[in-house]
Order: C-alpha cells, then structure tokens, then sequence
C-alpha cells in the first residue's frame, strides 16, 4: 500500500506544472517563412511570435495543498495590420484541472481541450511551417486552445484566468509550479512580471525555498507566509517553482534527491525551525561588535558603520550580552567586558558610537585578540564577532600568517568571526581566511553600496539563535559525502539551513541533527529516504556544484593552485554552465590540452579569438594573486556568491557580474535580471571575454554551447567522440517520429535547428 501511494504522489508531481499561455500568430505577412538564422540574438525572434506581453500578473492562494492560480496578462499588437490569433495554454501530460476559467477583453469564453496527440499535432504544425521548432518543448502536453479575433492594429488583448489543483507532496515538501517559461515567446521585453503566493497551512510552516527564483519570504505568523517575485523588462525563461513544508516537529527536515542511471547521487536536505520556535527555545546569545575608526573610515563609511552599530544594539534581546570596541593605532573597549543588553548599557553604547572618530592606523590583530579574548564561560551558547574594517593591517603584527595563527590560538573552534570589508582596499585573503578559521564569513561592500543595510540585515538574520553548534550524521547504509554548507552554521528562528551534498547506496536513513539548545545537547532524529533513482529536482546537482566551484575557487585563491582542484573546477563548470571569464579560461585551456575538436569546443569563439583569451590567462592569474584592490574585491565577492548559493541561476547572475567587474565592468544586473554584458567591440578583448563566457544554455539538465558553426552542442559529447551516431533532419518526419518517441529530448529540440546531444550513448545530430 505504502508503495502505491508513494506511486501517486510521484505521478501527481509529475502533473503539477500548469503553463501560462501566449498567442500564436498565424500571419506570413509578420514573419515570412523561411529559415531563421540560426544564431539567435537576445531576446531570440520566436517566427510564432510577433506581439508583445506588456505584463504578467500571477497571485496564487495556496491553503494546505489545494492552490488556486489566478493570471492577469496583457498582449500588445505593435503592428499595423488586424492579425487573428490561438491562445495557446500548454498543460503537461497527465494534468487535471479542478476548476478553469477565462476572460478576455471582458467576456468570458470557454477553450477547447485538446489531449496530447491532437495538441501534439497543431504545435507540430506551427514547426513545419514557420521552421521554428521552439514549441518542440511542449509536444507531449495537453492544451488549452481559444481562437481570438480580432487583434487591432496598436492595440492590446487583455486575458485572465484562473485554475485550481491538488499539490503533491514529496518526502513532507510540498511543491507549486508555475512555468513563466512560455513568457519567453513575447516579441519584446515584459514590462513587468509578478508572482506573489500567499500560503496558509493548518500546521506550522518550517522550510519554505524556491529553487528557481530569488524570492522574498514573509512570515506573518507560524501558519503564514506571503511569498514574492518581481522583476522588470524580462523575458522568463525558466519555470517558477515553490516547496514547503507544513511540520509538527520541533525543526522539520525534509530530504530530496536526484540521481541519473549509473552515477551517484544528488540531495538537498532543509531545515528550520519556522516562525513558531517559542521564545523560551531562542538561546541568549553574546556579541562583540569590532569596528575600525582609522582615518580611511572617515566621511561616508565612518557614518553608516555609526548607523548599522546603533540598530543591532537597539535589536539585541533582553537576555543577550554585548561589547563594542573601536580601534586605530590602538584598541578601545567600551566596557572591557561582555555586559547585559539592559536599557542603560544600551544607552552608553549608543553615546560611545555616537562620539566616534577617524583617526590613526589600522591595528587589525590586536583587535581581534581582544575581542576573541572576551569568550565568555557560557560557551554553550552562540558568541559572535562582527568585525568591520576598510584597510589592511598597518599597526602591531601585520604578517598574514601570524595573524590567522593568533586567531586560531584564541579561538579553539566556537567563535565565529563575521568579517565586512568595507571598499577595495582590504585584506581580501586576511579576512576570508579569518572566517574561514572561525566558521564564519565575509561580505564586502563596494563604494556605491549601504553598509548600514549589510549589517543590519544580517544582524536581523541572527538575531534570534535556536541550535547552536549544528551538525548532522547520516544511519549506515548509505555514504553521504561533500556536503555544503560545512561546516552546518547555527539555526535562526525563521531562518532554514539548505543543505546540499552527494551520496552512494540506496534506501531509508536516519539524519540526525544534533546540537545545543539553551546548554543542553539535544538530538532530532528523522526518516529518510536516498532513491536508487530519482529524474526530478535536476536543480539540486547544479546547486551543489555552484557551491562546490565556489569552494574549490576559494581553496585556490587562499591556498594555492593544483590540478586536481583546477581540473575538477573545470568539469564542474562546463557540465553545469558555470561558466564566467575566470571559468572560460580553464575551461579553453583543459580543452586545448585534451585535443577536443573545434567543433565539439565548448568556448571555440574565444579559443580562436587570441587577445580575448590572452585577458582570460591575465585575469585568471589576477584571481589567483591580488589580495587587495578592485580585482581581489571581485574575486572574494565571486567565490561568496557560488559558495552561499541558494539558487543556482541567481548565483550565476551574481557571480558573473562579480567575475565582468574585475575585467572592468560594472554594469551589475541588466534586463531581465541577467548580467548586464558590455557591447561586444571589435576593439576591446575584455568586452568579447565577458560575452563568450555568456554564450551557453543549461536545458533539461544538458549544457549547450554553440560552435563555430552556430550549432548547439552538448558538452556530453566531447565524452562520447566515438559513441554511435544518428543524424536527422530538423523537419522531417523522421524527426517529429524521433520527438514522439522520445520526450526526455523535447527541451533540447526546441534550441534550434541545428543542435547535437547524447541521449542514451547514442550521440543525435539535428541539422538543417
């Protein structure tokens, strides 16, 4: 019986995704027909395509596991002619909807279903005819089809909808999935895209992640959240997706995975206590506070540490204990010892920052003994030092080493050390390797950015501490290795630890979670299970290795190069598209070496391109040897951005915008929430370096690059250069025969014409 249900909830998971529509335009007038160049700009001209989403408004209610979607959406027909048009709702395979509805233009209509083989045959049919084979992705589904007329000249189409359906529940997670992907297929950028869920349970909630989407968490009591995503001039590419975990447990702690036929496996493991932990379970927690008053603070920096020190002091709780201490040429304590957060000590606090100067030299190592040497007694219970300081080490020992080597004689492994360098002037590697030490971490704050809003956010993370000193254990059976984060960092009220990591074997485990609660070791002990095989959740291997080739970099960066680190950057990075200059370059030259054919190349247009990639071997050796200035700022921030991933496509754009700052760009986040890429001129090599390292496309689990050709390869294929080969021609019946047969390689057809991939160690050749 347990067997059977488990059978349903993995063919309920497989019919939770409900597909927002477009409009399929069938005009020869707007598009002629022909072929496409098959090097598609951005955004790329979907042929089926020619009007504009102006915006796409998605609110969600989602009560226990029923969710209700409704969608508010505008389309703009920027063309002088009266075009007739299919509204088009893609639904996958299997789906039920409970209850649908439509309005457009303030009537409401009824569509037409159609089940996957009709609906197979009219997306089939708009491939034949306009040879675009971007549909390809949504042959296997059922459709929602109604025929719209009349689409005036420079006019919009207003449609909204809305649907209901059960969610599955997989291993206690809860999942929604709403693919924005079909947004893609607007002609111009959507002026504004919103998704907002507002999630109600009849149990507390605990762990609440979106793999796809960097999004905003609002707890408002234990039993509800509101969740949040918003961005501008965007064309959604990738579906949005929610889990979360209604729980009756102290902590909840669920376990995914993914893991592909003859390879070990992939889990993400989350954990949170929720917004319900009682106040009693909120552990005192100790804090001395380490700010650096030497002359280079003086204006802007000096006045928002001012500012950001005076919020964590007025947020400290009732039981906490506190110190703050300045320092310069010397080191002032304020009250030389750990005292209570009462109303009076607060009140001296705020007088003592409030009198604060710039002045003298930076005493960097006497600082920190002192403020290490303030641990307290109580070492049950979490001590943190917040250490700001915008220079490098010019006062008492100033030697690196002996400087890490001082920390770790104080500090045997329970204080963690927060470090925020402030500008492009410290110590990049005395600061990480700091927090490397003491098991915490640094951010560094650039010159146009609010050092007030750094530390006050984080301060307000971990104001609230539930486990201190985590760390978690796995039953026999199976082998659980390279997890990140590691070591765990303590649990916060409200907060979750997402916790990724590889494993051999298979079955049911226990995971064991153990750590200190109010000074008391306490254990939390939950069934899991690691599946022999298991093709959903394919974000969760390319989370860890996000994670990994941050941690990898950062080894390299603090510790030295070698080629085990450097080769395994490298696979990582061009299996899993982390791909960025520093990347690019490991990845062109591990190619070379290998003798990898042009053609097979990942990066071939900067292989061939000799001064793009002269600036890839400069910059990579840049990476590996500033400690300090604007290039050693934009590695640490890279490596933090990989390493403290909770979503991979988002640490991605981050890090590549850290990655184009140290080739001189700062062009941060462009339309679409995507690195803003400088123009690509003939003249400048770092511009076509930032840009060839932009080239691919991570689909269904597959990295593509485009040769020199314009054909999209699988980098899989580099492995199997001798496998057997099947070609077939895009638009053939061979081809639409191949698609029915084979739905694993829909999403890889619909990149263009001329794509190669491995499928099953037969190595498929699409031409045109």
């Amino acid at each position: 019986m347990k067997r059977f249900l488990a059978l349903l909830v993995l063919l309920a998971a497989a019919a939770s995704a409900f597909g927002d529509g477009f409009i399929y335009i069938d005009d020869p007038h707007i598009h002629p027909p022909g072929p496409r160049p098959p090097a598609w700009p951005s955004p790329r001209p979907y042929a089926f395509a020619p009007l504009e989403v102006t915006y796409h408004h998605v609110n969600v209610k989602i009560d226990g596991q029923v969710a209700v979607t409704s969608v508010d959406q505008e389309f703009y027909n920027p063309n002088p002619q009266r075009l007739e048009g299919t509204y088009l709702f893609p639904i996958p395979k299997g789906a039920q909807i409970d209850k649908f509805t439509m309005d457009i233009g303030g009537k409401p209509v009824e569509a037409e279903l159609l089940p996957a083989d009709k609906a197979r045959k009219i997306y089939e049919d708009i491939v034949r005819r306009l040879r675009d084979p971007a549909l390809m992705e949504y042959a296997d589904r059922d459709v929602f089809k109604v025929r719209i007329f009349p689409i005036e000249p420079n006019s919009r189409k207003h449609i909204t909808l809305s649907y209901t359906q059960v969610l599955p529940s997989d291993s206690g997670l809860v999942g929604y999935v709403y693919p924005l992907n079909t947004e893609k297929f607007s002609a111009k950028p959507i002026q504004n895209v919103s998704i907002k869920v507002e999630l109600q349970s009849d149990r507390p909630l605990k762990s609440i992640y979106s793999p796809s989407h960097a999004v905003e968490i609002k707890r408002r009591d234990a039993t509800h959240a509101t969740i949040g995503y918003e961005i501008t001039e965007a064309l959604p590419n990738t579906d949005f997706a929610l889990y979360f975990a209604p729980e009756k447990d102290e902590l909840g702690v669920n376990l995914i995975a993914h893991r592909a036929a003859g390879e070990d496996g992939y889990f993400m493991l989350l954990a949170s206590p929720g917004a319900d932990a009682q106040d009693r379970a909120v552990m005192p927690k100790d804090v001395a506070f380490v700010l650096d008053t030497s002359g280079s603070m003086a204006g802007k920096k000096l006045e928002q540490a001012k500012k950001a020190l005076r919020f964590c002091v007025e947020n400290l709780n009732d039981r906490d204990r506190f110190e703050i201490i300045r320092f310069s040429t010397e080191v002032e304590p304020l009250f030389d010892q750990l005292v209570s957060a009462s109303e009076a000590n607060r009140g001296k606090a705020n007088d003592f920052i409030k009198d604060l100067k710039p002045i003298g030299g930076t005493a960097i190592d006497s600082a920190l003994q002192k403020a290490l040497s303030l641990r307290p007694d109580r070492a049950d219970h979490p001590f943190v030092v917040i250490f700001l300081t915008d220079g490098m080490p010019t006062i008492g020992t100033t030697d690196e080493g002996q400087i890490i080597a001082n920390v770790k004689k104080l500090n045997a492994g329970r204080t963690r050390v927060f470090c925020f360098g402030i500008g492009a002037d410290v110590n990049t590697h005395l600061l990480d390797r700091i927090t490397e030490e003491t098991r915490g971490f640094s951010q560094y704050v650039l010159p146009e950015e609010d050092l007030e809003v750094k530390v006050s956010n984080f301060f307000s993370k971990i104001k609230d501490p539930v486990l201190a000193n985590p760390v978690i254990k796995f039953a026999a059976g199976v082998r659980v290795t390279k997890l990140y984060p590691a070591p765990l960092p303590d649990l916060f009220r409200g907060d979750q630890l997402v916790l990724v990591g590889r494993y051999s074997g298979q079955g049911s485990s226990a995971a064991v979670l153990e750590g200190t609660v109010n000074g008391v070791t306490r254990q939390f002990t939950y069934e899991v299970n690691f599946p022999g095989a298991a093709d959903r959740h394919e974000f969760i291997p390319r989370l860890w290795a996000t994670r990994r080739v941050g941690t990898l970099l950062d080894e390299i960066r603090l510790h030295g190069e070698n080629a085990e680190l450097r080769d395994e950057v490298t696979e990582l990075a061009r299996r899993f598209n982390i791909v960025t200059p520093y990347t690019a370059y490991l990845i062109v030259e591990d190619e070379d070496r290998r003798g990898v054919p042009l053609a097979m190349q990942s990066l071939s247009q900067l292989n061939t391109d000799g001064a793009a990639r002269r600036e890839a071997a400069e910059n990579w050796h840049f990476f590996r040897s500033e400690v300090q200035g604007d290039k050693a700022l934009a590695g640490a921030r890279y490596g933090l951005a990989l390493k403290d991933a909770n979503v991979a496509s988002a640490a991605s754009v981050s890090g590549a915008v850290e990655a184009n700052r140290a080739l001189g760009f700062s062009g941060g986040v462009g339309a679409g929430g995507m690195a803003a890429m400088p123009a690509m001129s003939p003249d400048d090599s770092k511009a076509r370096l930032a840009n060839y390292s932009q080239q691919g496309q991570l689909v269904a689990g597959k990295n593509f690059f485009q040769n020199t050709g314009n054909q999209w390869v699988d980098t899989l294929t580099q492995k199997f250069q001798n496998a057997k080969r099947q070609r077939i021609q895009f638009n053939s019946a061979e081809y639409f025969d191949f698609a029915a047969k084979n739905s694993k390689a829909l999403p890889w057809l619909a990149l263009g014409q001329n794509v190669q991939f491995v499928l099953d160690d037969t190595l498929y050749e699409i031409y045109e």
